[in-house]
């Protein structure tokens, strides 16, 4: 347990800067926000803009500490202000909207692709040397192509092209197949529908990471003593296997908290791409509008959900591999 509370002091101290570099960072980028707020309002008085420069602490006698204070009491009580690139809305019920749509389309892929690779690295590092091997140039070509242009090819093939798939969004809101979001069948078969390219474009660019690093990493444990000895018992070959991988997968594991954040950022560029309806397209919106509010939310949730990604990684490692409580 103290290696957990260590790691968890580590995290709650990178959120802790993270939190305020949030902060900061409106604060130091040149230009004038209220300007750019009152743009967006039809009908501005002396009202509108005492009230838009109050928020943003512009024209009131408090010092930056004091901001900083009533910046954390905000975020314990909820409060991320207004976006005004999207009339006016509370922050927190945008990205909470938005939310569950990144979410979803995250732990699918991310589980997929992880899944899928560890397994087929798992046949590959036992089965070194036969004709499999090829699926491992095709994965690194995939790999090193980047999310927003595999996107678009997939999105100009199957969408545009072949018509296998729809353009865009998260289900069908137009035409005769407009569908009723909710727990019913035509919903749920749209929602598959939209998501499986954003899904095939984040799994083809992150498996070979998992397919190589299984591999490499069964082909040196292969040659372990304790497998050796599993062979010379007459173990079957699935229970040599198993022992193999089990121990081959640690480094995987550890491997997921680096990983994770690259995921995020390519699926950010996805969702852009696709009009997918998640974080990754309200920040191309926010950007667009200059929406400083937004921005810094969806900063604020960004380095939170990576953050918990890699503390729950971290914590099935620990569980795992006995050598990590020990060092403890």
């Amino acid at each position: 347990m103290r290696v957990l509370a260590r790691r968890l002091g580590f995290y709650l101290l990178a959120a802790w800067v993270a939190l305020t570099v949030n902060f900061f960072l409106p604060r130091l980028v040149p230009g004038n926000p209220v300007a750019t707020a009152i743009g967006h309002l039809t009908f501005v008085n002396a009202q509108v803009v005492a009230a838009t420069k109050a928020q943003f602490g512009i024209g009131i006698n408090d010092s930056i500490w004091v901001q900083y204070i009533h910046y954390w009491g905000d975020l314990f009580h909820g409060n991320l202000g207004l976006s005004w690139g999207n009339s006016f809305a509370p922050v927190t019920s945008l990205l909470g909207n938005a939310l569950p749509w990144t979410l979803g389309l995250l732990v699918v892929a991310t589980v997929i692709s992880f899944l899928l690779g560890t397994l087929i690295g798992i046949v590959l590092g036992w089965l070194r040397g036969s004709w499999l091997d090829w699926m491992l140039p095709t994965a690194t070509f995939f790999q090193a192509i980047p999310y927003f242009f595999l996107g678009t090819v997939l999105l100009m093939v199957f969408a545009t092209g072949l018509h296998w798939f729809p353009i865009g969004q998260g289900y069908q809101t137009t035409g005769v197949n407009s569908v009723t979001p909710g727990l019913n069948w035509d919903y749920m078969v749209s929602l598959l529908d939209h998501a499986v390219l954003p899904a095939s474009t984040i799994v083809l660019t992150s498996i070979a990471g998992w397919m190589m690093g299984m591999r490499n990493m069964m082909v040196i444990t292969m040659d372990e003593d304790f497998v050796l000895v599993a062979r010379a018992k007459g173990l079957p070959a699935r229970k040599v296997v198993w022992y193999a991988a089990r121990n081959a997968i640690l480094p995987s594991i550890a491997n997921f908290s680096l990983a994770i954040s690259l995921v995020v950022a390519g699926q950010l560029l996805v969702e852009i791409i696709f009009s997918y309806p998640g974080i990754g397209y309200l920040l191309f919106h926010a950007v667009t509008n200059q929406d400083y509010p937004m921005v810094q939310g969806i900063f604020l949730l960004i380095t939170l959900v990576v953050l918990a990604a890699n503390l729950l990684a971290d914590v099935v490692y620990v569980f795992l591999d006995p050598r990590a409580r020990q060092e403890a």
